[in-house]
């Protein structure tokens, strides 16, 4: 039985991921070396890698689904509104049901918040 998709998501430098995900969006740090982070958060789970080759190669979308969107805007839009996305700076329902909205940071990985 598969339990969980953790992906790595690359970055130039070690310091934009962690701006995303730990400054915005609150995950906790459970190991980081110098190039490498493990990070979590309510049981999502990413690899921030360190690479320019591959960080230059892929500038994923990700979505959580959550069952608390409007208590995670509250947060990130205290917390970093700099960050939410330009075209989805707000919870909007989307014609397929879903509540939605996203954050970008400055090397365009995005982060799409999901609740049906």
């Amino acid at each position: 039985m598969m339990t969980r998709l953790v992906p790595n998501i690359f970055y130039n430098s070690l310091s934009e991921g962690l701006d995303l995900f730990v400054t915005c969006l609150g995950f906790k740090v459970l190991h980081q070396d110098a190039r490498l982070a493990v990070i979590e958060r309510d049981g999502a789970k990413a690899y921030i890698v360190e690479s320019a080759e591959y960080a230059a190669k892929d500038r994923p979308q990700i979505t959580i689904e959550t069952d608390s969107i409007n208590e995670l805007y509250r947060e990130i839009q205290s917390r970093a509104p700099h960050m939410l996305h330009p075209n989805s700076n707000r919870i909007e329902k989307k014609p397929w049901g879903a509540r939605e909205f996203g954050v970008l940071d400055k090397t365009d990985v995005c982060v799409v918040f999901r609740q049906f």
